[in-house]
């Protein structure tokens, strides 16, 4: 196919893009299945809550750091190259996680940053792809309806990983994770040259060699933004629902399921206002609202209201993904987009890991109380983050 894998249609996807949405799919529905039986797993086999801890840590720091070092080294040796050496270590980590209950190997396994338990991942599969995907759209195609699909096949993929859950509970479910890796690693091989990095400087520097400050910046915001959302991850929500509103798991697993499909819906709503009123605003515009709702659940007087209130969040905030990855490309550089876009993933799970100890502790002052904070803060991240950026020259996303 001419163009390096591109279609010959704008409203058609191009045959690199396509490859890469597979390779997406089948990782998300690992994802998925990883997000409900990981936790079992650990706790079915006997590790205590402190080594679960490890564990858990251990997978935020391999994301974070094997997303640093795609930033440093991918487009040097190869975005394909790396792309396959992730879906190798996927295979292994997750093989490990299948098999054995031995800390140590699961601390390794989980330091691959290929074992994520996040259906719409910010590792480093997704840095990675962040960088491609604008190339693989084509000239004639939207990036960010690219990234629109590519995250609502995450979430339905994940949705659909999560139900297989349901009739298989076996830790031995896990292998999954290598057969997900199999097919994605065969997508990969089918990649063209059109999605590497167009130009290599003759002489070494640094990834971001005229963007740093730009990213140094980002990467503060959505560190700040991934702190707000870790103050009331899934499971705390769960937790505050059961306890505050005698949920049942029934009653959750469904709420959970309708999450995802209102999740895909706002990613598609996203392109469509993008292309109206462009991405800084589309991603303050949608989040802002959200966090309010957010906060909202916080005074809920029973559970049907807070079910709302925390639907209609979902339905908005996750707006600001597809338009996000289109911006944080669109501010650097082509030849910088795989390091902003890792450095700016990375930072994202630096802060993540303390907010929910400060969660611990607030709920002493009421169950409601993270609710209020993860909504002052995130609404904070939003309107820093458009004052900040609101002229802020933008690159051409479909550049090489």
């Amino acid at each position: 196919m001419p163009g390096g894998g591109r279609s010959r249609s704008g409203t058609s996807l191009s045959a690199d893009a396509r490859r890469i949405l597979w390779a997406q799919a089948a990782r998300a529905v690992a994802y998925g299945l990883g997000s409900v039986l990981i936790g079992v797993t650990l706790a079915e086999r006997g590790l205590s809550g402190a080594e679960v801890g490890v564990v858990l840590t251990a997978l935020l720091a391999g994301t974070a750091l094997v997303s640093i070092l795609v930033g440093r080294y991918a487009d040097r040796f190869g975005r394909r190259t790396f792309y396959r050496l992730l879906f190798v270590a996927m295979a292994v980590g997750g093989t490990v996680f299948a098999l054995t209950g031995w800390l140590p190997a699961l601390v390794l396994a989980a330091l691959t940053g290929t074992v994520s338990t996040d259906v719409v991942e910010s590792g480093p599969f997704t840095s990675l792809e962040q960088a491609m995907l604008p190339q693989a759209a084509g000239d004639r195609d939207d990036p960010t309806r690219l990234f629109g699909i590519y995250n609502t096949i995450a979430t339905l993929a994940g949705s659909l990983g999560a139900l297989v859950a349901l009739v298989a509970s076996s830790p031995r479910a896990l292998l999954v994770y290598p057969l997900a890796a199999g097919l994605g690693l065969l997508a990969t091989t089918r990649l063209s040259r059109a999605i590497e990095r167009s130009e290599l400087p003759a002489e070494p520097r640094s990834p971001l060699h005229r963007s740093r400050g730009t990213v140094r910046r980002l990467s503060a915001w959505f560190a700040l933004d991934s702190f707000g959302g870790g103050l009331v991850p899934q499971t705390f929500i769960a937790y505050l629902f059961a306890r505050k509103y005698d949920a049942s798991p029934q009653t959750l697993a469904v709420v959970f399921f309708a999450i995802g499909i209102l999740q895909a819906l706002s990613f598609q709503g996203s392109v469509w206002l993008a292309s109206r009123i462009g991405l800084l605003r589309t991603m303050v515009f949608t989040h802002l609202p959200s966090n309010v709702l957010l906060a909202g659940v916080a005074f809920a007087p029973n559970l049907p209201t807070a079910i709302a209130l925390l639907l209609a969040r979902f339905l908005l905030s996750q707006a600001d993904v597809p338009a996000r990855q289109a911006y944080v490309v669109a501010l650097v550089e082509p030849s910088e987009r795989t390091a902003a876009a890792a450095y700016t993933n990375s930072a994202r799970y630096v802060t993540r890991p303390v907010a929910p100890l400060l969660a611990g502790a607030a709920v002493r002052a009421g169950l409601g109380v993270p609710f209020l904070l993860a909504g002052a803060l995130k609404s904070v991240y939003d309107i820093g983050f458009y004052l900040s950026f609101r002229n802020a020259p933008l690159h051409d996303v479909r550049s090489k």
